[in-house]
């Protein structure tokens, strides 16, 4: 066979696996295709550097050949029985549990009217890259449903190993590095028809946050271009928006820490404005800081599925901001930071919530950050009470 046919054959195939599985280069892996992805991990030194230095640190610092022999041998024990994304989750569950029982006092509700057999799509406010889906993954997992498809940039997957990883535990890409607008336009519909697959054939809840990027100054408000994207899943001669909104069963979800891990950073950023230039790790370090740091009390509240009466973009707005407005859970930490601002004692009238930490604990850690940032941390923390109290 020439060079020519073998190519015009090689094309074919492609365009073929692209019609049979439109969302082959974005979605989760699936369980044939885990082996294959877990023999080439085996074998990815990006992956074999990054754990000798976590796990031997002292040892690949001083003999890097022999720590990562030994990952080698480590990593090929712990990948040999896996061959389904459920047993790779169950491998991964440990290290979330742990993480849960060191750094975080979790709780939830709302959770209950939901059926764990259905799919929905949870519309969550955004403050951790990593913690607010692997949290929600984790309350869910406990009340018997289905883990998440959650949704995760590709700027996060610079790596292959690391990309490989994340879609191994269920993420599904959002491609953000385009050249144009129909790439983009392309890549939404895409991404969105993806979403409305899984939930109308009911193959598991998925996750993707209000916005892109992190509230960093907790004021959590949707980003109509994320629900404008959703409705770019329908065929645009049979259907409208208001036809497709509604079948994707999206449930408000409203995230609130206790402590922010990375508010120091958030700060920092925030006080640099337009002119701050991330680090090429900086994402990296702060899925990290978010990890390990200490998070006091994090609660998550689950709305009501939206109805019919949200069949257009702006009322599906509306419904997410104004759940996350008023199930935000307000700790001490942001009524402290409230009265700091406001230079006052008094205490308005809403809920607040007790949580791990004293306000000394509290002032102590905001004043240990630069002069110039603390009111920019202080706001932070004390947004979404301003937000309940209709000042924001």
């Amino acid at each position: 066979m020439s060079k020519q046919a073998r190519r015009r054959q090689k094309g074919t195939a492609t365009t073929m696996k692209e019609v049979n599985d439109p969302y082959s280069d974005i979605r989760p892996y699936r369980d044939n295709e885990v082996a294959n992805v877990l023999l080439r991990l085996r074998d990815e030194p990006g992956l074999i550097n990054t754990l000798a230095e976590w796990k031997l640190g002292p040892l690949y610092r001083i003999v890097p050949a022999l720590a990562r022999a030994l990952v080698r041998l480590w990593l090929g024990q712990r990948l040999r029985r896996l061959d389904t994304v459920d047993a790779v989750q169950k491998q991964l569950r440990p290290l979330l549990a742990n993480m849960v029982n060191r750094t975080v006092r979790l709780s939830s509700d709302g959770l209950e009217s939901l059926g764990p057999t259905e799919s929905w799509l949870f519309i969550s406010n955004h403050r951790d890259i990593a913690l607010d889906p692997a949290l929600t993954n984790h309350i869910l997992y406990d009340a018997g449903h289905r883990t998440l498809a959650i949704a995760i940039g590709d700027n996060l997957l610079k790596e292959r190993w690391v990309a490989d990883l994340m879609r191994l535990n269920k993420s599904f890409i959002v491609k953000r590095a385009l050249s144009g607008p129909r790439e983009l336009l392309a890549a939404s519909r895409q991404l969105a028809g993806f979403m409305r697959t899984m939930v109308n054939k009911n193959q598991g809840p998925v996750w993707i946050a209000q916005r892109e990027g992190r509230a960093k100054d907790g004021i959590d408000t949707t980003e109509p271009a994320v629900i404008k994207m959703l409705s770019l899943a329908r065929d645009r001669q049979t259907e409208t928006i208001a036809d497709v909104l509604p079948t994707l069963k999206i449930v408000p979800l409203a995230i609130a820490y206790e402590l922010d891990p990375c508010d120091a950073a958030k700060a920092a950023e925030l006080a640099a404005g337009e002119g701050y230039v991330k680090s090429e790790q900086e994402d990296i370090l702060s899925i990290g800081q978010g990890i390990t740091g200490q998070k006091g009390c994090v609660h998550l509240s689950f709305g009501a599925p939206l109805s019919t009466e949200h069949g257009d973009v702006s009322s599906v707005v509306s419904a997410i901001d104004e759940h996350i407005r008023c199930n935000y859970r307000l700790f001490e930490t942001a009524l402290w930071a409230w009265q700091r601002l406001e230079q006052t004692q008094r205490a308005p009238e809403v809920a607040i919530y007790p949580g791990t930490i004293s306000r000394e604990e509290f002032d102590a850690r905001i004043n240990a950050m630069p002069a110039s940032h603390r009111p920019l941390a202080l706001a932070m923390y004390a947004n979404p009470l301003r937000r309940a109290l209709g000042e924001l």
